[in-house]
């Protein structure tokens, strides 16, 4: 189980609290790792939160307890990072916060089995946000065995020797 993650964004304030509110949480500042950093807390019994740091911010092994310090490297835009987070909101509210803040919203179906809303913070920071019933989807499909059961159906035949 993953109990926090983290994120870069232009404005740490607006995207942590965009993501509490859909978590059904609160936004709180986070100084732990770099200024400008905020949290957005889920509120739920593991302690959910997703880290949004400034753009540029880089992670470094360093001394002492915390074992980070924060350097603001070149600022980027996309990656290959991305999160999926629960919500108990409906499409719909998803969709209409992100028309609100102005981000890139779509629905999606991950290899025909489960369904995602991607979120687009800032237009370039893909969120998967899914509703209750996407949840059900995703838990349904995403088990070890179905898992290994498809990467195993996906494999070509082995050749036979002559």
């Amino acid at each position: 189980m993953l109990f926090h993650v983290s994120i870069e964004a232009a404005d740490p304030y607006r995207v942590a609290s965009v993501l509490a509110e859909i978590f059904g949480g609160v936004a709180a500042p986070f100084p732990a790792v770099a200024h400008g950093s905020w949290v957005a807390l889920a509120g739920d019994d593991r302690g959910t939160m997703i880290e949004v740091y400034p753009l540029g911010t880089e992670l470094h092994l360093g001394e002492g307890e915390a074992g980070v310090i924060d350097l603001m490297g070149p600022r980027r835009h996309n990656s290959g990072v991305h999160v999926a987070m629960a919500t108990k909101l409906d499409i719909e509210s998803v969709y209409a916060i992100a028309d609100r803040e102005g981000w890139p919203v779509k629905y999606c179906r991950r290899g025909g089995m489960f369904g995602v809303i991607e979120l687009w913070i800032e237009g370039f920071q893909m969120v998967e946000v899914l509703t209750p019933e996407m949840q059900q989807e995703y838990l349904d499909c995403i088990t070890i065995d179905k898992w290994l059961g498809m990467i195993e159906a996906s494999r070509p035949p082995l050749a036979q020797a002559a």
